[in-house]
């Protein structure tokens, strides 16, 4: 693991700094301000903004990618589960009140 450290004269900068990055993996944002902690999920380019907690927490059930250089998707158990799967679809209009047998 690796932590860059750097002076910075206000938040925003901080979000700047932070898009300014060919990665977006997750983020973690230290702060006990929720209008910050808002800004920076709605503002960061990430996969994932982790408020108060390293950006490598991760759970089985959330969905874990990055975006820019970072990935391309998601995994996580829903996640590999739609990956083995093919999602399918049928729409019956009309049906006739006859019998209907599937052969």
């Amino acid at each position: 693991p690796l932590v860059t450290i750097f002076p910075v004269a206000s938040f925003g900068e901080a979000i700047a700094r932070v898009n300014d990055s060919v990665y977006g993996l997750q983020a973690g944002v230290f702060t006990n301000n929720l209008e910050r902690a808002l800004t920076a999920w709605e503002n960061v380019e990430a996969g994932g903004v982790i408020i108060n907690d390293i950006p490598t927490y991760r759970i089985d059930h959330m969905p874990y990618g990055g975006v820019k250089d970072s990935g391309l998707s998601r995994e996580g158990l829903r996640y590999a589960i739609e990956d083995m799967t093919e999602p399918r679809l049928m729409v019956m209009n009309r049906l006739e009140s006859q019998a209907v047998t599937l052969d």
